[in-house]
């Protein structure tokens, strides 16, 4: 999704090129960058917020979930993340709220799909 500077989309275009070859620090450093330049562009949040993710650095990618949802309340891949974040910290019951938001919004999530069915009866317990 372009972002409405061709300055912005011109980093975003060396942040998939880092992203690729795995040098996720110059991902977040462009994405920094694109973040200053555009704060409003929820992608460039939701990209960085990717990148702390692939990294384990769990703190900054929440902080960059909750400006990517308070942009777009609706974005499934932030809800998504979410899941996998809070699901990590062994918060299944808020794991898979965020997931079932992720699902309501997209419901060909596949993968979403798989992690509701595993929660479920964790958290819910097994139909008698």
């Amino acid at each position: 999704m372009p972002s409405g500077s061709n300055t912005c989309d011109l980093l975003i275009g060396r942040v998939q090129a880092a992203t690729e070859q795995k040098d996720f620090e110059l991902a977040i450093k462009l994405l920094n960058a694109v973040i200053e330049l555009r704060p409003s562009y929820t992608e460039a949040w939701n990209r960085r917020a990717t990148m702390y993710f692939l990294q384990k650095d769990y703190g900054h990618a929440l902080t960059d979930i909750r400006e990517v949802l308070v942009r777009e309340p609706r974005h499934f891949g932030a809800l998504a993340g979410l899941g996998l974040i809070l699901e990590e910290f062994g918060d299944d019951k808020d794991a898979l709220k965020a997931y079932r938001r992720a699902l309501a919004i997209d419901p060909r999530l596949e993968h979403v799909g798989e992690a509701v069915k595993n929660l479920r009866e964790k958290v819910e317990g097994r139909d008698i």
